[in-house]
């Protein structure tokens, strides 16, 4: 008989509980970057997260012995299912500590879930959309987390690969990359050229462009074009983009974003490159992912006053028409001098398919390396 015993989150305290319960699991861990607590309620809660529009979701948490030892959300995302054909749940802020009875029974609540609601496999670590972190780390745990990923201890992997059933659904890199101190002659030509034969662009944003003139809904409109056919993805809807915009734009530091656009195409969107400064120091700093009292200090300086050498390419794009004419490098161009001059001097890929090498071809020109490792598993239930 087993002695974890799985409770559903059925209350606002539970809910912190699930949240808090990764606070305490990494406290004092070196490289674990942990959300603000915020943002977790904010993502988990029904009442908030336009995502459940189309999806559904329940979370459990662990007991043994009295004591919480686990957590996990099982997630169905209609949308995803039914543009991949698929009846997934999904497993998602599984976190647990180093004990099988425990990983086991924390999976298992999901899969009964799964086949309650009619699904026929389990899939993850995801999210309820590809704007959640994704996958299991497997590779580079002594490597610095980032504020859009996930990291995990090293058992996480080994205790699902030693259970029954569970195969690698997909496999993901991440890229360290080294800004230049001076901009490639290559790069320079190219941008000169690939500026006058295509009548290619670069646009800066203001404020008023994202929220008065259309650009934060052409942007996600452009990333809903560029990763449609990426694995698991799920359109965003009108109200996810509107959130999206809400959330992020405000904040985003808008010389770290470049939009290029085709002047011979009504200003046609061709690509876009979201930057930001690397948070994981600050988030480090904010106590059980608290913004009060001190915690704000330590965004504030790495988002306003750039203190911090890194950066974290959240979200760049290129409709495919685009990529062949090598439309990429005039994102790198601007950025590459902005970067030398705010004092950055590397920047963090985030998760890439394993098997997308044309986007892994956009790095060559580049001091790389490949410092991380992740999977997504599957099991049919």
């Amino acid at each position: 008989m087993s002695l974890v015993k799985i409770k559903k989150v059925e209350s606002r305290n539970d809910l912190k509980t699930f949240i808090d319960f990764h606070y305490d699991l990494y406290e004092g861990n070196a490289y674990d970057v942990p959300n603000l607590f915020s943002d977790e309620m904010n993502t988990l809660s029904r009442d908030k997260n336009a995502a459940f529009d189309f999806c559904e979701a329940e979370y459990y948490l662990a007991y043994k012995e009295g004591r919480l030892v686990g957590r996990v959300a099982a997630i169905i995302n209609h949308k995803a299912n039914e543009r991949w054909g698929r009846k997934s749940v999904r497993f998602g802020w599984i976190d647990f500590v180093d004990d099988r009875e425990v990983s086991a029974a924390l999976l298992k609540a999901v899969e009964d879930y799964g086949r309650q609601k009619g699904m026929n496999e389990i899939v993850g670590p995801l999210g309820f959309t590809d704007m959640d972190p994704e996958g299991m780390l497997t590779w580079g745990f002594d490597e610095l987390g980032t504020m859009p990923t996930i990291y995990n201890y090293p058992y996480y992997p080994e205790h699902v690969e030693a259970m029954e059933g569970y195969d690698v659904d997909n496999k993901y890199v991440e890229y360290k990359i080294m800004v230049p101190k001076e901009m490639p002659e290559r790069y320079a030509k190219l941008a000169d050229m690939i500026q006058k034969r295509y009548n290619l662009r670069v646009r800066k944003l203001t404020k008023k462009d994202i929220f008065e003139g259309g650009y934060g809904k052409r942007i996600f409109k452009l990333i809903n074009d560029t990763y449609k056919d990426l694995y698991g993805y799920s359109e965003l809807t009108d109200r996810q983009v509107n959130q999206y915009i809400d959330m992020y734009f405000k904040m985003l530091d808008l010389d770290l974003i470049t939009v290029i656009e085709d002047a011979g195409a009504d200003n046609k969107l061709a690509g876009i490159g979201v930057t930001m400064p690397s948070l994981s120091k600050a988030l480090q700093k904010c106590k059980r992912g608290r913004l009060f009292p001190f915690g704000w200090w330590h965004v504030l300086r790495a988002l306003k006053f750039r203190q911090t050498e890194g950066t974290d390419l959240l979200l760049v794009g290129f409709l495919p028409e685009y990529r062949a004419k090598g439309a990429n490098v005039l994102l790198f161009y601007d950025l590459i001098p902005r970067y030398n001059a705010h004092g950055i001097k590397w920047g963090e890929s985030q998760v890439e398919m394993e098997s997308n090498a044309h986007v892994q071809s956009q790095w060559e020109a580049f001091d790389t390396h490949l410092h991380k490792r992740r999977k997504c598993y599957k099991k049919f239930i």
